[in-house]
């Protein structure tokens, strides 16, 4: 039987140095032995993350891994996307654990923050010891993040927060929260340590179907006091948190299509020992037809991710060229998992198999940091010059 693992049709590790290749396989061994063994029980209970696994993310390097100094990995961003493409090969609620630490929290303290708040912060999230969530989205404005109502208010030296933020991941395992709000100089982000922040509160949202590997949360703020310590000073305006995004939206171009490989992976080897009509699934015209879109899509989703993440390596990243590859990325990655969970028939909708996971997660991932269509306008205006009505 072939072995799949991995998907290179196109020879694309030849375009990988050995560091990059070594990063992925580290990560790659560290989810098929630590992490798909426990991935069944958290999703078949109440919905949980497996936070015993934390430390070893941490050994690892995956928190803040394209960044350096404050005891991260430093890595490069091509190194950083194939990590996050073997935790999403486990679970898209494992990717974005480490995604919202690295790129949505420990980069805005890296990029935005003083040296006090990048000492006190970065070296504990890097070692895994402390957890952070993002707090943009609010429960009346996702995609159009400048109404926002959460408000930021001069008191004396400090600040006074109020407001509601919804769909946090990490939320209520958070330590600290960066929390962007409105002031009357603009949108700013500000740090709120959360064991000692009264006026906060963070409760779970229930009944998920889809990333029940993950923690999603509200944040309330009622009168929440904060020195000026807590506010990122180097930055205000959108600029802030839409830059984050962008780091994370790279993250995804790479992360969906390990969902993919685990679901192609699945179902070849499935259908290859699956008998139909006398003979095995894998030798029928429509199964083949499929299976060869499927692999057509991955290749070209990957190829996009790797010329990406050179580009970002060389500074020439712009914010479109991370729109494009992740509609694209997420969108193969759904039909891929949809097609695997069809010829996995009856037996796709069991968690003994992975596609139905990987599929419900898809849906969200095709929602969060800028849905489907949001993306496609981003990308239509970049073409025409024009902004669609």
């Amino acid at each position: 039987m072939a072995d799949f693992q991995g998907v290179d049709f196109m020879r694309i590790d030849d375009l990988l140095t050995e560091e990059e290749i070594l990063a992925r396989q580290s990560v790659r061994e560290f989810v098929t032995k630590e992490f798909l063994p426990r991935i069944q029980e958290h999703i078949r209970q109440d919905g949980s993350f497996p936070m015993e696994l934390v430390p070893q993310m941490a050994e690892l390097g995956l928190f803040g891994t394209n960044l350096s100094g404050y005891g991260c990995a430093g890595l490069g961003n091509v190194a950083y996307g194939l990590v996050m493409q073997e935790l999403e090969r486990g679970d898209s609620g494992l990717r974005s654990f480490a995604s919202v630490q690295g790129s949505l929290c420990m980069y805005p303290i890296h990029a935005y923050g003083s040296d006090a708040q990048k000492d006190r912060w970065l070296p504990p999230m890097a070692a895994g010891e402390t957890i952070g969530c993002f707090g943009l989205t609010e429960p009346d404005f996702g995609s159009y993040a400048q109404g926002m109502r959460t408000k930021a208010e001069r008191k004396g030296d400090g600040w006074v927060l109020n407001g509601t933020k919804r769909w946090i991941t990490n939320g209520s395992l958070a330590h600290v929260a960066i929390v962007w709000a409105q002031t009357e100089d603009g949108v700013q982000g500000f740090l709120i340590d959360t064991q000692n922040a009264p006026g906060f509160d963070a409760p779970d949202i229930k009944g998920k179907f889809s990333l029940r590997g993950s923690v999603t949360s509200e944040l309330y703020m009622k009168d929440v006091e904060l020195p000026d310590e807590a506010r990122l000073p180097g930055v205000q305006g959108m600029k802030g948190p839409l830059s984050c995004l962008t780091q994370a939206r790279y993250g995804i171009a790479w992360g969906v299509l390990g969902a993919a490989m685990a679901c192609f992976d699945e179902i070849v080897q499935y259908s290859q020992e699956r008998l139909v009509q006398g003979g095995p699934l894998a030798g029928k015209q429509l199964t083949q037809a499929k299976l060869a879109d499927m692999l057509t899509e991955i290749t070209k989703g990957q190829l996009l991710a790797l010329q990406l993440g050179r580009l970002k390596d060389q500074g020439k990243l712009e914010h479109v060229m991370v729109s494009m590859a992740k509609r694209n990325n997420v969108d193969i990655a759904l039909q891929v998992a949809r097609g695997a969970r069809d010829l996995l028939g009856a037996n796709g909708i069991v968690d003994d198999y992975q596609a139905m996971r990987h599929m419900v997660n898809l849906e969200t991932v095709r929602t969060y940091e800028g849905t489907h269509d949001i993306h496609t306008l981003i990308l239509g205006e970049h073409i025409t010059g024009m902004r669609a009505l």
